[in-house]
């Protein structure tokens, strides 16, 4: 089976607006303040309002799924909640589109959807989550340093083309949906070890590693 987190980025390449990716990173201030930039996964004092209310209630899921295994519904939908729209902004942030992003849940080039892990919750895992996720964090380190030389390119391209060079594409949404499908580990909005994957056609197919001790190839 695939993974249960999966992201759907619907890109504008070509006919950009020059004007507002100019400015795009004052722009995007706003919504870097409550959900974070691209790289809040990665540096916890660069985490956006809704990002650090959304792992402080991780904390308290911790307790709660370990005493009777199971996710406060609340605390879930609200995680969620901060997902999507931080799916959105990154997007805005990573150039991919031009359309400003919503604040809140509302139609958008990009969406996120999680699937329910089974209940009880894997305890084990939800207990090591932290440094199961640790070699996560380390690759994504390097791979953020490779995106924002790659978005920097980008954005002279686009203000002197008027195109994003769709070489780069498919790294930048690779590295963003990686990110995203960590967050949602480290959330504790599914159970299932995030693949060491950029191909989202590879985690479609299956290709990721069940629970976050058992290292099985999913067909």
């Amino acid at each position: 089976m695939p993974y249960p987190v999966s992201i759907v980025i619907d890109p504008q390449l070509e006919r950009r607006n020059r004007l507002t990716v100019a400015f795009r990173l004052i722009l995007a201030i706003p919504h870097a303040i409550l959900v974070g930039p691209i790289v809040g996964a990665s540096r916890a004092g660069s985490m956006g309002l809704l990002a650090a209310a959304s792992f402080v209630l991780a904390i308290v899921s911790w307790f709660t799924i370990l005493v009777n295994g199971e996710h406060i519904k609340g605390i879930r939908d609200f995680s969620l909640y901060y997902l999507r729209w931080r799916a959105r902004a990154m997007a805005y942030m990573a150039l991919f589109v031009d359309p400003y992003p919503p604040f809140g849940d509302a139609p958008y080039a990009v969406s996120v959807d999680v699937i329910d892990p089974p209940v009880p919750r894997d305890r084990l895992t939800v207990a090591l989550r932290l440094p199961l996720a640790i070699p996560h964090l380390i690759v994504l380190f390097f791979l953020l340093i490779g995106w924002l030389v790659t978005s920097v390119i980008a954005w002279f391209a686009i203000l002197f083309t008027g195109s994003y060079p769709s070489s780069f594409y498919p790294f930048g949404a690779g590295v963003m949906r990686w990110v995203l499908r960590v967050e949602a580990y480290l959330l504790l909005l599914v159970d299932d070890y995030p693949p060491f994957v950029l191909d989202e056609r590879v985690v479609d197919q299956g290709e990721g590693h069940q629970g976050g001790l058992r290292q099985e190839s999913r067909s």
